[in-house]
């Protein structure tokens, strides 16, 4: 892995990534993997995205994909989830911020 992937920058860093979101507010990214296999035998995974107040001091929110990834213990959907590049995870961010809010109607 390269430092342009999520896994690669994490592991060069020892950090989470983090990124500026359509928003212009500040994201961390984190892995987020479902600790119980779903119908399928599989580990389902996300990237959970903590928002940080203007400040820079502490977390005032969270947006989340929904499952992108499945692996077939929770290390493979780890590794799958790290295989991301920087630019997907941050479009992925983008995304999760322009989408209505789950309880919308």
């Amino acid at each position: 892995m390269t430092e342009f992937t999520l896994g690669g920058y994490m592991a060069a860093h020892d950090r989470a990534a983090a990124f500026t979101g359509s928003d212009g507010r500040a994201y961390s990214v984190a892995l987020w993997v479902e600790e119980d296999p779903d119908e399928s035998g599989r580990f389902p995974a996300a990237l959970l995205f903590i928002r940080w107040d203007p400040s820079g001091n502490e977390p005032d929110g969270h947006l989340e994909t929904p499952w992108i990834v499945r692996g077939t213990t929770p290390d493979d959907a780890r590794e799958r989830l790290g295989a991301y590049s920087l630019y997907d995870v941050k479009a992925l961010l983008d995304e999760a911020i322009a989408a209505p809010p789950e309880d919308a109607e």
